[in-house]
């Protein structure tokens, strides 16, 4: 008979939001897979619980998780946690379970803290649909690109970030949603300097710009409002960027030019006009 893997909340900040199901769940189990084992033996120790930790994580995930399997498979139990919050969210964990469900292994959510949702439920913003969008990309295109897609999402969207990028991330949440979108900056949930910031995008990034962020941060933003469809079909609108680039304009200024006028997003203006270039003159683009 297989052996059951657990995924185990821990606090986010402070140790009395450890449940007492989670308590005798640790204390149940054969073994623990722990993002950093100094951590959790600390959390170990706070509750008086002795049990072998073996280190999960991201840098070891591939590997350590099959040997995890393998002890699952031959019937031990684990339980995962991670350093705070639920593990499998944002997290390698995400990795483990999918290795025990195509192994056919149970998996258990014993509940407790998560930042996203603490934040979601504090910022005063929307709360019936959202996306959770985590850490962006510390690569400066692929995150552009992915504020770009966000730009007419309605739901209420979260984050996660560091103080040392903080800044730089608002600049580009301004340019991607404008300095008028709200936005709830959730910053040391639970613990002794928990505060929630609630202003604009323009305003924050003018806050923090005076003073230093300081924190583990949750940025929860308002989607945009609901808009009309644009009035120009996308054929149209590529046919007017191809004019445009006829005239002298790089295709790329042409569509994010036409994309602003007629709201189609500026990416799918102009793939629409590689692709009717394409079929009318069977070349590229410039």
């Amino acid at each position: 008979m297989t052996g059951t893997l657990y995924l185990v909340a821990t606090p986010i900040g402070n140790l009395g939001d450890f449940s007492p199901r989670a308590v005798e769940t640790l204390e149940a189990v054969d073994f623990i897979a722990a993002e950093d084992t100094r951590v959790s033996v600390k959390l170990l120790n706070h509750f008086g619980l002795k049990k072998p930790l073996v280190s999960y994580h991201a840098h070891n995930h591939v590997t350590a998780g099959r040997a995890i399997v393998q002890r699952l498979l031959a019937g031990e139990s684990c339980a995962l946690v991670t350093d705070a919050g639920t593990p499998a969210i944002s997290d390698p964990g995400e990795d483990l379970v999918g290795l025990c469900a195509r192994e056919g292994i149970a998996v258990t959510a014993i509940p407790g803290c998560c930042a996203a949702v603490n934040a979601l439920a504090v910022s005063g913003l929307p709360t019936g649909r959202f996306v959770f969008e985590g850490f962006l990309s510390v690569n400066r295109k692929s995150r552009r690109e992915r504020l770009e897609a966000l730009r007419r999402e309605e739901r209420t969207m979260i984050f996660h970030e560091a103080p040392h990028k903080l800044l730089d991330t608002l600049g580009d949440l301004c340019e991607a949603f404008g300095p008028d979108r709200p936005i709830a900056l959730c910053r040391e949930l639970t613990k002794l300097h928990e505060e929630v910031l609630r202003m604009t995008l323009g305003e924050a990034r003018a806050y923090y710009e005076a003073q230093a962020p300081r924190g583990e941060y949750v940025l929860v933003i308002g989607g945009a409002s609901a808009e009309e469809p644009p009035a120009v079909g996308i054929d149209e609108a590529a046919a007017e960027a191809l004019a445009l680039r006829e005239s002298g304009m790089r295709l790329k200024d042409a569509a994010r030019q036409v994309a602003e006028r007629t709201g189609h997003s500026k990416n799918a203006v102009y793939e629409a006009a590689v692709r009717m270039d394409s079929r009318i003159r069977g070349g590229g683009c410039r």
